[in-house]
Protein backbone atom coordinates (compact mmCIF):
# COMPACT_ATOMS: atom_id res chain seq x y z
CA UNK A 1 0.00 0.00 0.00
CA UNK A 2 1.29 3.62 -1.04
CA UNK A 3 1.45 6.04 1.98
CA UNK A 4 -0.31 9.08 2.09
CA UNK A 5 1.65 12.29 2.82
CA UNK A 6 -1.73 14.47 3.63
CA UNK A 7 -0.32 16.36 6.68
CA UNK A 8 -1.87 20.02 7.00
CA UNK A 9 0.25 22.57 7.95
CA UNK A 10 -0.54 24.16 11.37
CA UNK A 11 0.59 27.86 10.44
CA UNK A 12 0.19 29.34 7.03
CA UNK A 13 1.77 32.39 6.68
CA UNK A 14 0.58 35.22 4.37
CA UNK A 15 3.19 36.06 1.86
CA UNK A 16 3.45 39.44 0.58
CA UNK A 17 6.13 40.30 -2.10
CA UNK A 18 8.08 43.31 -1.93
CA UNK A 19 7.88 46.46 -3.64
CA UNK A 20 10.96 45.58 -5.77
CA UNK A 21 9.69 42.34 -6.46
CA UNK A 22 6.42 43.67 -8.31
CA UNK A 23 7.68 46.54 -10.20
CA UNK A 24 10.51 44.06 -12.11
CA UNK A 25 7.21 42.03 -12.99
CA UNK A 26 5.46 45.08 -14.01
CA UNK A 27 8.68 46.31 -15.95
CA UNK A 28 9.30 42.27 -17.42
CA UNK A 29 5.99 42.29 -18.30
CA UNK A 30 6.34 45.62 -20.41
CA UNK A 31 9.33 44.60 -22.07
CA UNK A 32 8.40 41.17 -23.29
CA UNK A 33 7.03 40.53 -27.03
CA UNK A 34 5.96 37.52 -28.25
CA UNK A 35 5.60 37.24 -32.08
CA UNK A 36 3.88 34.34 -33.46
CA UNK A 37 4.90 33.51 -37.14
CA UNK A 38 3.44 30.48 -38.35
CA UNK A 39 2.99 27.45 -35.82
CA UNK A 40 5.89 28.85 -33.67
CA UNK A 41 6.14 32.00 -31.20
CA UNK A 42 9.24 33.86 -30.33
CA UNK A 43 9.96 35.81 -27.25
CA UNK A 44 11.89 39.01 -27.62
CA UNK A 45 12.86 41.08 -23.77
CA UNK A 46 13.15 44.83 -25.21
CA UNK A 47 15.47 46.08 -22.82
Amino acid sequence: MAKLYTKQNVAISKMTPSKETINFIINFSKALKVIKVGNKSFEFIAN
